[in-house]
């Protein structure tokens, strides 16, 4: 008689098993108590009038040269600890952006804003993700636009259905 043993092989996704349902939905939750993303700023910004937070720029005078959201105040992270009592109204959510994915100077800017009492936000995209979904932005010359990404911005979607 001859037995055959199968071995089921984990792959690296469920290696470690989900979370519980609940668990999860309180994790999510919690992400985006400090997060929200390039497109939920624009439109909050578009809808006029006030959008009830101020929204930082948080990286060197260069690069907010080159290029920054209209309407962003201009606050490096390295000033945060002088400056932001002047710039600011602790009872406003600030909302932080740098660069983009691979910078964590809005993290950064952000830690430094709620060590000092503001309640903030890190907009997940920054200004790469500004500028590749197509948003205007403003520089040291101007304004400017750049042709969406459609990896980023579906042409022919008014969102991303997130």
């Amino acid at each position: 008689m001859t037995t055959t043993s199968t071995t089921t092989a984990v792959n690296p996704v469920l290696r470690v098993a989900p979370a519980a349902p609940a668990d999860a939905a309180a994790h999510f939750r919690a992400a985006l108590a400090f997060h929200t993303d390039v497109s939920d700023v624009a439109a909050a910004l578009a809808a006029g009038g006030d959008p009830g937070f101020v929204l930082v720029d948080s990286r060197s005078t260069e690069a907010w040269e080159q290029g920054h959201v209209p309407g962003a105040l201009h606050l490096p992270t390295a000033l945060v600890p002088e400056q932001a009592a002047l710039l600011l109204d602790p009872s406003v959510p600030v909302v932080t952006y740098c660069w983009g994915p691979g910078c964590n100077g809005a993290a950064r800017a952000a830690l430094a804003l709620a060590e000092r009492g503001y309640r903030v936000k890190e907009m997940l995209g920054g200004f790469e993700y500004w500028v590749r979904e197509g948003l205007a932005f403003e520089t040291w010359q101007g304004g400017a636009r750049r042709d969406p990404d459609p990896l980023t911005a579906p042409v022919d979607a008014a969102d991303c259905g997130c």
